[in-house]
C-alpha cells in the first residue's frame, strides 16, 4: 500500500510538473509572437520610380495585414528624386530604375535590388506599324524620322510623348537604346509612366515608352527587332530593354523600414507578385 501511494504521488508530481512546463512554454510562445509583432511598427517613406509603383503598392496592401501599426507612404517623381530624397533625409526609402547617380556616391547610400523593370514602346492604336528595328527607334526618339510613312506606315506625324529628365525610365531608354545619343527636343513630356500612356491612347499618331506593367488595352505595344517583350525573351537575351528596380537607404535599413524592404524581397512575395504585375525576378535576367 505504501509503495502504491509512493507511485501515485510521484504520478501527481510529474503530472503537475508536466502542466506546468506547458504552460510555460505556450506563454513564452504567445510572448514571443506578440513582441515580435510589437517590434514592427513605424512610419515608412518612399519616393522616385513610378515604374514600381504597381509592385510596391501590392506590397504595401499585403504587408498591412502582417504589420497594422506599421503606416506606409508611397509616391513617385522619377528615380533621381527618389536618390535625391533619401540621401538628403526626406524619405526612408528612394525608389530607383538606374543604378545610383555619381554625384550621390558617397553619401551612404545602400542598394537593395527588388526586380527587373521591363520597358515597351506603345503607340496609339491608328498606328498601322507592329516593329521598329533598334535604328528605327534611335531616328524616331533622336528627331531624324518625323513621319511614320517612313517607317512603313501611313503618313502621319509622329508625335513622341515621354518623361522628363528625373525618370529613371528615360535613363534606362537613353542607356539601353539610344546608347549616348540625345532625345529630340520636340517632344510632350508626361511625369508618370501613367500620364504617358493615357496621352498616347488619346493622341494619333503618338508613341512613348513605359514600363511593361502600365501596358493595357488602351495602346499597341510595339516588338522590338521583331521580338515582342516576354519574360522568357528577356531571359533568353532576345529582349534588351529592361533594367533593374532599385530600393536605397541611406545606411543600413532599420526597424519597420528594414521589415518592408525584407517582405517585398522575399521569395513568399516576389513568387506570387512579381511576375504577374508585369516585372521580372533577378534569378531570371541574364548573367551579365
Amino acid at each position: 500500500m505504501k509503495n502504491l501511494f509512493k507511485k501515485t504521488g510521484l504520478m501527481a508530481m510529474a503530472l503537475v510538473l508536466g502542466a506546468s512546463m506547458f504552460a510555460g512554454c505556450g506563454g513564452t510562445q504567445d510572448k514571443k509572437a506578440t513582441s515580435t509583432a510589437a517590434k514592427v511598427e513605424g512610419k515608412v517613406t518612399a519616393s522616385g520610380s513610378t515604374a514600381l509603383l504597381p509592385l510596391l503598392k501590392v506590397g504595401q496592401e499585403e504587408f498591412y495585414k502582417l504589420h497594422d501599426k506599421v503606416t506606409i507612404n508611397l509616391s513617385g517623381g522619377g528615380s533621381f528624386t527618389g536618390q535625391k530624397q533619401v540621401a538628403s533625409g526626406s524619405v526612408d526609402i528612394g525608389n530607383s530604375d538606374v543604378a545610383l547617380a555619381s554625384d550621390l556616391a558617397g553619401k551612404g547610400l545602400v542598394q537593395h535590388n527588388l526586380v527587373g523593370i521591363p520597358f515597351v514602346f506603345i503607340v496609339n492604336k491608328d498606328v498601322n506599324v507592329d516593329s521598329l528595328t533598334d535604328k528605327q527607334y534611335v531616328d524616331i526618339l533622336t528627331g531624324k524620322i518625323t513621319n511614320w510613312q517612313e517607317v512603313g506606315g501611313k503618313n502621319q506625324k509622329i508625335t513622341i510623348i515621354h518623361r522628363a529628365k528625373s525618370s529613371g525610365s528615360r535613363a534606362t531608354i537613353a542607356t539601353v537604346v539610344l546608347q549616348g545619343k540625345e532625345f529630340t527636343n520636340d517632344a510632350i513630356i508626361q511625369d508618370s509612366n501613367g500620364a504617358v500612356r493615357s496621352a498616347i491612347a488619346t493622341t494619333p499618331g503618338a508613341i512613348g515608352y513605359v514600363d511593361a506593367a502600365y501596358a493595357d488595352k488602351s495602346i499597341k505595344v510595339l516588338k522590338f527587332n521583331g521580338v515582342a517583350y516576354s519574360i522568357q525573351a528577356v531571359s533568353e537575351g532576345k529582349y534588351p530593354v529592361y533594367t533593374t528596380g532599385r530600393m536605397f537607404t541611406k545606411g543600413e535599413a532599420k526597424g519597420a523600414v528594414k521589415a518592408f524592404i525584407d517582405y517585398v524581397t522575399s521569395d513568399a512575395f516576389q513568387n506570387k507578385n512579381v511576375e504577374s504585375k508585369g516585372f521580372i525576378p533577378l534569378t531570371k535576367l541574364p548573367k551579365k
